[in-house]
């Protein structure tokens, strides 16, 4: 027995030693404080083209700094600009399937053909940075193998991937990530959301990830949807060629991290597929023939390539806690823009805008710290080196939606800042009493879809009072109605009534998550292209997409609607409540999705025993792992089973 104990003593110190030899160098990584140089960003454009002429084709290429910002897009001659979102596999086109080719989803408008090819360009570029960090680097084939109705794409009779929706995040309505307008503090929108269509790869100096690239040279915008082949996929190998000499460090690549016993992808074929060496690339002097670099509207207006950002510093948007407001952790916050109160945290916490049972500011504030503080302690799913704590980001709303705090670890995940603002309020809203009201209000978007079908569709799958505020709903169980097969992973049958039917499904169709936002995703990729004339006379792209995504009735008094930057529909958000009444909701997103559900439940949880104001989580009778529509019980969190680095214990989120 002594024996086991000691086993047991020496693991868990070998555990300890490699987590903080792991910590050091992500916090020596995070605080580096580096960033592109114009010339690298030359570089990288220079040796995509190298490989693109390798390859006899024209391709269009952009980069971007960690925190979105567009550095430089360049159009070679000949480059396809009319890009289209593949069709639906079943062949019939809804959402954005189809878009901008001659099968296109027939709208209440008719459209010319328009250039998307520096939009999926730019798209690609900020999925990498902003999926990778320290810890990993995800590309955008990651993203493909991870938000598809398989996990693994291809195979049959398995849940949907991880982080199904992600790619309906940064939306360029969020009322969170910035415009270029305004100005160059981040994080920035992406003009299509996160991108699944192989060729757009993070950059790295000395193990910080700095930005991304994407290409696009071929005319269609899709996904991987078999990961059992390995293709030579020309977007993403030109993409690659770019990488060189800024790549990622092979021990953080996604091909070296494990989900659920898969392991992910990174690409499909490396370095020794290039048809160029990248050394040997012309200087972006000489390549200026080949191409040029194009504006695009609202994202990038030089005639020159530009530096990025060093993250961590005020300029890019993100900085340390310098107020000490979550110690013991050393939380970043996000700052204004420059246009606004420079080096001034965004998000400090403020008190509820919704009544009597309103969350204070210090609430707020213990409940964040609660959360870092659970993250802290947590084994990262999808981080390296193994044994790290998990890196994440957490927001909290009121019960209007309005931001009332958020705070991030050092090293998490761009991506999930926007995510978790998307979480905490997809949670709260869909455990508000005016959840169903407010989307029956909803006009039909512009491909005539009824929101108010999927109001009488849930309200059919879970009982008459569905959307009544009557049910606690987390993001975990959003998620369960939201899969195009219900139970998640049962081929052949029925979807559930938040999603499409299979027949109509895809990453680019996802149900009512995407039909929220698409007119302000056309919108705002007409806006790109306008202004501009269609068949019938009618200008088209006069205006961007407002500052607030989807058509759900607009607060009096708040000026925002309570899924202000989209929906999402994938674990880790939970409705906040004050003895019994709703009063916010909380939304975690970084290192894995477990991990997120547990840091949102117990952060939650520990906040409210800390303070004792009746503050915590909803009554156990009206949790949504209480109903069981067609005999299959919805999930309210799922945690980790042994959850924290040198701590046995086990089940924590039981009882709570």
């Amino acid at each position: 027995m002594g024996r086991v104990e000691d086993v047991a003593v020496v693991g868990s110190i070998r555990r300890a030693v490699f987590a903080a030899s792991g910590v050091a160098l992500l916090a020596s990584a995070a605080s580096a404080q580096e960033a592109l140089t114009a010339a690298e960003v030359e570089q990288v454009i220079a040796q995509s083209v190298h490989e693109a002429r390798a390859r006899s084709r024209a391709a269009t290429i952009a980069v971007v700094d960690r925190v979105g910002n567009v550095l430089g897009v360049f159009r070679m001659t000949g480059a396809t600009t009319n890009v289209r979102v593949v069709n639906n596999p079943s062949g019939t086109n809804t959402g954005l399937n189809g878009f901008n080719g001659p099968n296109a989803p027939q709208l209440s408008v008719s459209i010319p053909s328009l250039e998307l090819d520096t939009a999926v360009s730019i798209s690609k570029a900020i999925t990498g940075a902003y999926l990778s960090s320290a810890g990993n680097a995800f590309s955008t084939r990651t993203a493909s193998q991870i938000v598809q109705e398989h996990f693994n794409p291809g195979e049959r009779f398995t849940p949907g991937g991880p982080l199904f929706g992600v790619q309906f995040s940064q939306l360029p309505c969020s009322d969170l990530n910035v415009r270029f307008s305004d100005g160059v503090h981040g994080p920035k929108r992406s003009p299509l959301g996160l991108s699944a269509d192989p060729g757009g790869l993070p950059l790295y100096k000395n193990g910080a990830v700095v930005g991304g690239v994407g290409a696009i040279a071929d005319e269609e915008y899709g996904a991987d949807t078999n990961i059992r082949d390995t293709d030579t996929d020309d977007d993403e190998l030109i993409a690659l060629a770019g990488t060189v000499g800024l790549d990622a460090p092979i021990d953080i690549r996604a091909n070296r991290i494990t989900v659920d016993g898969k392991t992910l992808r990174y690409v499909d074929r490396g370095t020794g597929a290039l048809a160029s060496s990248p050394a040997a690339a012309a200087s972006f002097a000489a390549i200026k023939g080949l191409g040029s670099l194009v504006a695009v509207r609202d994202y990038y207006l030089n005639t020159a390539v530009i530096a990025g950002q060093a993250y961590g510093t005020a300029a890019s948007g993100y900085r340390p806690d310098t107020a000490g407001l979550y110690a013991p952790v050393n939380a970043f916050v996000l700052v204004h823009s420059i246009n606004q109160v420079p080096n001034q945290p965004r998000f400090d916490p403020r008190a509820g805008t919704d009544g009597v049972n309103a969350l204070s500011a210090g609430e707020v504030r213990v409940i964040l710290r609660n959360a870092l503080q659970i993250a802290t302690r947590a084994r990262a799913q999808i981080r390296r080196p193994l044994d790290s704590f998990a890196q994440v980001t957490v927001s909290i709303v009121d019960s209007n939606g309005v931001v009332l705090g958020l705070a991030r670890t050092v090293d998490a995940p761009i991506f999930g800042t926007d995510v978790s603002l998307q979480k905490a309020r997809s949670a709260m809203f869909f455990s508000h009493a005016s959840a169903g009201s407010d989307l029956a209000a909803t006009p039909t978007n512009l491909q005539n879809t009824s929101i108010a079908n999927y109001v009488t569709a849930a309200r059919n799958f879970l009982g008459a009072s569905a959307l009544t505020g009557q049910d606690a709903i987390t993001d975990r169980a959003i998620g369960n109605l939201a899969r195009p097969f219900f139970p998640d992973g049962i081929d052949g049958a029925a979807n559930g009534p938040l999603s499409r039917p299979f027949s109509q499904w895809s990453p680019f169709s996802t149900g009512l998550q995407l039909d929220l936002v698409f007119d302000n995703i056309g919108t705002h990729v007409l806006y790109l292209n306008g202004p501009l004339l269609n068949a019938q006379g009618v200008v088209l792209g006069a205006t961007d997409t407002g500052v607030g995504c989807t058509g759900l009735p607009v607060g009096a008094t708040t000026g925002i609607n309570r899924l202000a930057n989209g929906l999402q529909i994938f674990p880790g958000g939970a409705p906040i409540y004050r003895s019994g009444a709703l009063v916010g909701g909380i939304g975690v997103s970084g290192d894995g999705i477990d991990q997120d559900d547990m840091v949102a439940f117990l952060g939650l949880h520990n906040a409210g025993v800390e303070l004792g104001t009746g503050i915590g989580h909803a009554p156990a009778a009206t949790r949504s792992d209480r109903l069981t529509p067609q005999g299959v019980r919805l999930r309210y969190v799922n945690c980790p089973v042994a959850a924290f680095l040198g701590d046995r214990s086990r089940n924590v989120c039981d009882g709570k």
